[in-house]
């Protein structure tokens, strides 16, 4: 996911997290500078839709404006020789418990 909070505050010539702050206080939002900074600043891992809201109400925006889904390809390795646990052609070798002599007779 990318978040373009950041750019879209700079659009609007907010260039402080802090200039979040009182717009989304009168908009009855209360949070605290600290996560106001966070949203700004790292792509959220959950958003409350009433600050998503918020948010674009002050930047004249939609959700889609500032989350952008960005899915990357991975390719899953290939399976080579598998026969169950082990690491590559090392497999596990059962163990035998031998007592020593004398011991246990």
């Amino acid at each position: 996911m990318l978040w373009h909070l950041r750019q879209l505050m700079a659009a609007k010539g907010m260039f402080q997290t802090t200039d979040l702050v009182e717009p989304l206080r009168e908009r009855g939002i209360e949070i605290s500078r600290q996560m106001i900074h966070r949203t700004v600043t790292k792509p959220p891992q959950r958003i409350n839709t009433d600050l998503l809201a918020a948010l674009c109400d002050i930047l004249d925006c939609t959700p889609s404006d500032l989350l952008e889904l960005h899915v990357e390809e991975h390719r899953q390795a290939s399976v080579v020789n598998d026969h169950g646990a082990g690491i590559g052609d090392i497999r596990p070798i059962r163990a035998r418990v031998r007592r020593p002599d004398g011991i246990g007779e």
